[in-house]
């Protein structure tokens, strides 16, 4: 099971977190300090694999950053790399050769596709194909509501005047 899902830049800043396990807050902050200390301080030539605190963080770095999952001691990390390839290519599919503005700027199409991807800590949708499809009808979703709205403050604008 995956416990969590953190993306950090190579600065350290949290651009996306995704709890699965319950963690309080103050936890919450305390694992984001240790696990970047340990993953932004090691060499790019050693496993992306780490043991922490009776768990395995599996992490893989693109670009400037860094990918990063909690899982069981008794998990596969290869699955789990495979995992994290697999929503960075939907992501790459999506924002059309993602980056880190990407992902600042549109957090919420990145929540929306990781969880179309897994959940409760546990992958969902292998399919790229199915995950785009369900990706394009939520952004139609969103078009109409934008729409019906739009026209519906132009009925009150009209109404008002």
């Amino acid at each position: 099971m995956i416990h969590f899902v953190l993306l950090i830049s190579r600065q350290g800043k949290v651009r996306l977190i995704k709890w699965y396990s319950p963690y309080s807050q103050k936890e919450r902050t305390k694992v984001i300090r240790e696990l970047s200390g340990v993953i932004l301080t090691r060499g790019p030539k050693l496993c992306n694999f780490v043991e922490w605190r009776g768990f395995k963080v599996v992490y893989k770095r693109y670009a400037s950053l860094y990918f990063c999952m909690c899982i069981d001691q008794d998990d596969n990390e290869l699955e789990i790399l495979e995992i994290i390839h697999h929503y960075v290519e939907i992501l790459d599919r999506y924002f059309g050769s993602v980056c880190e503005l990407d992902l600042i700027f549109n957090f919420h199409k990145a929540y929306y596709i990781l969880d179309e991807i897994l959940i409760a800590g546990e992958l969902q949708e292998s399919s790229k194909k199915t995950v785009a499809l369900l990706i394009a009808a939520q952004d139609s979703l969103v078009e109409t509501a934008k729409e019906q709205a739009g026209s519906i403050s132009n009925i009150i604008a009209q109404a008002t005047k």
